[in-house]
């Protein structure tokens, strides 16, 4: 199991009850390649550098976790499919 550090951008347009319905599928998707959340963090509503689909704003969260190597690309091309996340970046810590 190796550490990782997840940061992810979340449409600005959703209401505050789908914001926290996107991180809690974005931490049970985690748990559930099997890995554990070690930390979780909500930075909220930053304005982006460069538009990102169209989208001038974003929901930051940042995620510390552990997690099989190879459950890491089945989480990014996941994350990838969900139309709510603008970006995704995993790295190793």
């Amino acid at each position: 199991m190796n550490n990782y550090e997840g940061i992810f951008i979340i449409k600005h347009e959703l209401k505050e009850e789908e914001i926290k319905q996107v991180f809690a599928t974005i931490s049970d998707s985690v748990t559930k390649s099997g890995g554990a959340i070690k930390k979780e963090e909500n930075w909220g509503k930053r304005q982006l550098i460069y538009p990102i689909k169209k989208a001038k704003e974003g929901y930051y969260y940042r995620l510390d976790f552990t997690a099989p190597p190879s459950a890491i690309t089945t989480l990014e091309g996941t994350y990838k499919l969900n139309p709510d996340i603008l970006r995704v970046m995993i790295s190793k810590r």
